[in-house]
Formats: structure tokens, sequence, C-alpha cells
């Protein structure tokens, strides 16, 4: 059987476990292409964004490769969810502020909100977008500025670009430095991660 508490790989889990964000959380909603959702993972996991949760009520739900997810899959967390609705629901419930990716006339600035405090994000179908169940139970509709021709971008580009502007303002607010778990979630996360 091979070992898997070698120091080295103990520091590495320790060191992403430390540095996990439970309250900074991504939706998403009806993804067609599972090479997306895989991409997707791969930032969360980058970002310590440990929870996505799926909604799928219209495309098939995604059979997500190991391989192509660069094995992101077997770090991050899934939750699936029925409908949008009921999905922000549960985590109003839990303080958090929910976001929906949307380009609509009024939508805020991406850069103007405040993803260090609780916050989940959920962006839409590559080519419908967020359905409008899910705009209109947002508490904000934001969108991320372009300033070329093209007016949208992939699905996977857009969560990269949303999640590390959650990370540099976490960054500035100290959320990395200090665990965001406390000791005993902590510990259990660590064990955890050593069996897989």
């Amino acid at each position: 059987m091979l070992e898997t508490r070698t120091p080295e790989r103990v520091r590495r889990i320790s060191g992403a476990a430390r540095a996990t964000q439970p309250t900074l959380r991504l939706a998403l909603e009806n993804i067609h292409d599972p090479h997306n959702v895989s991409a997707v993972f791969r930032t969360c996991d980058a970002a310590g964004a440990r929870v996505v949760s799926l909604i799928y009520n219209i495309e098939k739900f995604p059979k997500i490769g190991k391989k192509s997810s660069a094995s992101a899959y077997k770090w991050i967390e899934r939750e699936r969810h029925e409908n949008a609705t009921r999905c922000f629901e549960e985590y109003r419930e839990r303080g958090f502020r929910v976001y929906v990716s949307a380009l609509r006339k009024g939508a805020k600035n991406l850069y103007d909100l405040d993803l260090a405090k609780p916050s989940l994000i959920l962006l839409g179908n590559e080519h419908r977008g967020a359905s409008e169940e899910a705009i209109a139970a947002a508490d904000e509709v934001f969108a991320i500025p372009m300033y070329g021709f093209v007016q949208s971008l992939n699905v996977s580009v857009s969560a990269a670009i949303i999640l590390y502007e959650a990370v540099r303002q976490r960054r500035e607010a100290g959320m990395y430095d200090e665990p965001q778990l406390g000791e005993k979630e902590l510990t259990e996360l660590i064990d955890r991660w050593s069996e897989k």
C-alpha cells in the first residue's frame, strides 16, 4: 500500500487546507461542456474555493473526467441542487450574499463587489447564460467589464477572472494568512485529504 502521509504530502495538504476559503463558493447552472466544468474545478482548487454547487435542470448532468480536471476533481466538493432559488435560499440562511454573472443593463461591475464577505457566485450556461430564475433571485447581478467587440468570455475564463478578483480582495484582507476553518474542521479536512 502506498504511504499517503509522507512529510512532503502532509505539508502540501496542510498548506492547501489552511488556505481554504469556506466562505467563497461557486455555483454552475446547466453548464453544457464537461471540459468547462473541469476547467472551473481547477481554478476553484487554485483559489481555495473548495465547494461547487451544480444546478442542473435543463442540461444533462456532466460526466467530469479526472484527467481533464488535472485531479482537481478529488479536491473539490460537489453539491447538487434542483434549481437556483433553493440553492440561493440555503446559502442565504448561512449568511452568504448571492451574485449572478449576467450581461444585463444595470449589472454591477465585478470590481465593485465585496467578495471578501461570504459569497456564492453563479455562472450560467455557455449559450443561454444564467436563467431568469437565478437573475431574479440574486442579491446582485454583475458583469465582467469588456472593452472590445466580443461581449462574452468562455465560462471557465470568466470563473478564473471572478475567482481571482476574490483572491485579490481576500489576500488584501489577510484571509489567506490565517486558516478560515476552525481547528477541528481543519484537522478533519487534512485527515480526509490525506486518505485520497
